[in-house]
């Protein structure tokens, strides 16, 4: 029998396991406490676990690590892990540095599907999805090994987390378990491209994560120019997704606009977005467009960008600049891609 990653499963899932070879179900919390609390990696560290149940555990599971392939540091201190997967397939993922909180952004997947024009993630294709155990793997490793303490958790990193959302929703139930890593929700942002049946699983997942919508565009055209996903999951759909979210959750969606010149930065454009951004009575995050190889999009200059923001803030939209960082070492927004052997 090949062995599997015991930290695939939830709290909820592992208590069923342990039913199964009757063992009783509190068990599972201790388990859980040493994998996610201590950080284990074999089932002998386990103190207050009986032998018998450590030697049925090694028989069917193995406990899950990733292998830090590489790791980057930009001169602003934004750092960048390269991880090498078991199956010699590798992601990344950003540790962003800011006066009172420490980010880690999330990958979920080998690559991309969705192929957004500004986005390095799917140029190379799509390879797979990523386990719950990589996705959390991501974090007990910058948690746990070297020690950092990680304040806010975003899946912006490769992929789109809602085109995983299975593997997603078991990674943030174990996140968020005080058994598990006892992350609070509202401390977790979910990023889509706008995946509506992801979002509407979402709505009923139970728990208060924030949602960020990848919007670039406000008009079907051009969006779908920049994002093919908009041909599938046109605006007025998804902005009626996004309002029965925010019916269901009562959480206050953020809209991500990446400013490229001459495509989206217009008085034009920008009188779009407050009308979506007051819909939905959303906040607004600017981001500046960064270099990807092969692309000719650029950032706007500062003075049309200033301009841009001023126009959304003059018509009571919430909107902030967010500085990408870690562009010297390939670690910004759209910039993540992965490596292939």
């Amino acid at each position: 029998m090949r062995k599997k990653d015991i930290k695939n499963l939830t709290l909820n899932a592992l208590k069923e396991a342990l039913i199964e070879i009757n063992e009783p179900p509190y068990r599972a919390g201790q388990i859980f406490s040493w994998l996610y609390r201590v950080g284990v990696h074999s089932f002998d560290e386990m103190g207050n676990i009986p032998q018998t149940l450590k030697t049925a555990l090694g028989r069917s599971y193995y406990i899950g690590k990733l292998k830090l392939y590489k790791h980057l540091k930009s001169i602003d201190g934004t750092e960048k892990f390269v991880f090498e997967l078991t199956d010699n397939r590798f992601i990344e993922t950003v540790l962003i540095h800011a006066k009172h909180r420490n980010t880690v952004c999330l990958s979920t997947q080998v690559g991309c599907k969705f192929a957004c024009a500004f986005c390095s993630s799917g140029r190379g294709g799509f390879d797979r999805d990523l386990t719950p155990s990589e996705i959390t793997g991501q974090i007990l490793y910058l948690e746990r090994e070297l020690k950092h303490k990680v304040t806010n958790y975003v899946f912006m990193g490769m992929g789109e987390p809602l085109d995983n959302y299975e593997n997603v929703a078991k990674a943030i139930a174990i996140m968020n378990d005080p058994k598990g890593m006892g992350i609070g929700s509202r401390r977790i942002t979910i990023s889509t491209c706008g995946i509506i049946p992801g979002i509407e699983k979402l709505k009923n997942l139970g728990l208060q994560v924030n949602l960020s919508l990848s919007l670039h565009a406000t008009g079907d055209r051009k969006r779908s120019a920049l994002m093919p996903v908009n041909r599938k999951y046109p605006l007025e759909a998804l902005i009626k997704a996004c309002e029965g979210y925010i019916e269901k959750t009562g959480r206050m969606i953020t809209l991500e606009y990446v400013l490229m010149k001459g495509v989206n930065d217009s008085a034009q454009d920008a009188d779009g977005l407050i009308s979506i951004a007051r819909r939905l009575r959303a906040k607004v995050n600017l981001i500046l467009c960064s270099a990807i190889s092969g692309s000719s999009l650029w950032p706007p200059e500062r003075k049309k960008v200033n301009m841009f923001k001023q126009r959304l803030i003059g018509k009571k939209v919430k909107a902030t600049l967010r500085e990408s960082k870690g562009k010297d070492v390939l670690a910004a927004c759209g910039q993540l891609a992965g490596r292939r052997k």
